[in-house]
């Protein structure tokens, strides 16, 4: 007589087991953090069409004022910052704490301030930011335009319509 043998608890199952743990793993790739990091890389991707490259950066959160575009010997280089608001909301506890309170003016009793935000999970970044690429000859540096919108940074490099880069020579 056989015996048939059942596992009625799905977590043992060994198919299951193994889909269940890479299910884990390919959930989070990275583990998150409990503090943000002080600098970053931002993700950039690069588009070559007909009259030059476009180049995309993904900057959510950054002010144009807190970007900083240039050319220095054959290379762009786009740097800048991305504020902490953990980080702003504590600058700005102690800037309003330290405030000179008037000698004439009624004092107000007002109830605690609520306390800062603190981070429970981090999975974008924070802080300085720097990113270099070196542009071929051909990027006309004098029409290079740069434009913030919706996080993204876009920066024109028109090619170069003066530059000769192709030629057909004859021999006589």
């Amino acid at each position: 007589m056989a015996t048939l043998l059942y596992n009625n608890r799905p977590s043992l199952r060994p198919s299951r087991a193994l889909s269940a743990m890479l299910a884990d793993m390919l959930r989070e790739p990275q583990a998150p953090a409990a503090q943000p990091t002080p600098a970053f890389v931002p993700a950039a991707d690069i588009l070559e069409t007909a009259t030059g490259f476009e180049l995309h950066l993904a900057l959510p959160g950054v002010k144009k004022e807190s970007v900083n575009l240039e050319f220095l010997d054959g290379q762009l280089v786009v740097s800048g910052t991305r504020p902490n608001p953990v980080a702003a909301a504590k600058e700005a506890d102690t800037v309003a704490s330290e405030a000179p309170a008037a000698e004439n003016t009624a004092t107000v009793v007002t109830p605690e301030a609520p306390a800062a935000p603190k981070f429970r999970r981090i999975e974008t970044n924070y802080g300085q930011f720097s990113r270099t690429f070196r542009l071929p000859d051909t990027v006309n540096v004098k029409a290079i335009a740069a434009e913030l919108t919706d996080g993204i940074l876009r920066v024109t490099l028109p090619f170069d319509t003066e530059k000769v880069t192709t030629q057909h020579i004859e021999i006589r």
